[in-house]
């Protein structure tokens, strides 16, 4: 029987109140399966000079079970067009995107322009539909996960809302780590924690793009199976932000519901993500009139 980690208050429901910041689940045996599949990794279309992988989330979830069987770390990126714009600003994304195991469309802007090409993208994956479907994944077959990162508390209370819904998943552990630099001695008990865990499915919530690169650069220290940076799911999760609608999400308007709902700090960033988008379309316009 796949357990959640043991209450530390006994008067309370099983795992709904046991995480705590640095809890780990005691080790057990990996999950059955077969050994070492080979990824089948998909074929990748280019937008706006990142390669996107053509999935969409059945396929998006075959391809995480696949690593997490052979057991080689690997990591997901979720690329939003904030993402996209941070990868023209920061040209060491575009190694992080290259290290992948794949890059996946997190905005329809993406989805959209890629319909210009002869592969275009299936559909839109989004970063926090994505963490539900997983947990959903890991409750089923007894994989671990981890959370890691957001405001203090707020991936305990995000991992609760995923125990709640999904009463056999396995939490290897829950920290979210103070705002400020870590010392050098926090920063290894950290990892140590995550690798004391034997997780197999690594959230991370450190923002853009700093998630990606602690993830791209501790990747084999951490020597987890699949890591992913999911920007503000452990806030819609936790209750902390309110995520968009369905009916706003499928017109492709959560971006315009999450700026409407927090003006003052969404507000800026996605007029800058306007700007990067609004550039992109007439460099591509002005080069196409050459």
């Amino acid at each position: 029987m796949i357990s959640n980690l043991p209450s530390s208050n006994p008067t309370t429901n099983s795992a709904l109140d046991a995480l705590s910041g640095w809890s780990v689940a005691a080790p057990c045996s990996p999950a059955a399966g077969p050994p070492s599949p080979s990824l089948d990794l998909p074929a990748k279309v280019s937008v706006w000079g990142t390669p996107f992988a053509r999935l969409d989330m059945q396929q998006t979830l075959a391809l995480a079970e696949r690593i997490i069987q052979r057991g080689k770390p690997e990591y997901f990126v979720t690329a939003n067009l904030n993402y996209l714009m941070l990868t023209a600003q920061h040209p060491r994304l575009a190694e992080v995107n290259a290290d992948s195991v794949a890059v996946i469309a997190d905005g329809h802007p993406i989805v959209l322009r890629s319909r210009l090409t002869e592969s275009p993208l299936p559909c839109r994956v989004a970063g926090s539909d994505m963490i539900v479907e997983l947990s959903r994944l890991a409750a089923e077959r007894g994989y671990r996960v981890f959370f890691l990162g957001a405001a203090p508390g707020v991936a305990q209370t995000a991992a609760n809302a995923l125990c709640h819904r999904f009463p056999t998943l396995q939490v290897a552990g829950c920290y979210s780590p103070p705002f400020r630099a870590l010392s050098a001695a926090e920063h290894e008990e950290m990892l140590a924690r995550i690798q004391g865990s034997r997780t197999d499915i690594l959230f991370v919530a450190f923002g853009q793009p700093k998630g990606e690169f602690w993830i791209h650069d501790h990747l084999s220290q951490l020597g987890v199976p699949l890591s992913i940076q999911l920007g503000a799911s452990f806030d819609f999760l936790a209750g902390t932000a309110r995520r968009a609608p369905h009916v706003w999400r499928q017109i492709g308007c959560e971006w315009l519901y999450r700026a409407l709902s927090d003006p003052r700090r969404l507000g800026p960033r996605y007029s800058r993500n306007a700007w990067f988008l609004a550039k992109e379309i007439l460099r591509e316009l002005l080069g196409r009139n050459r």
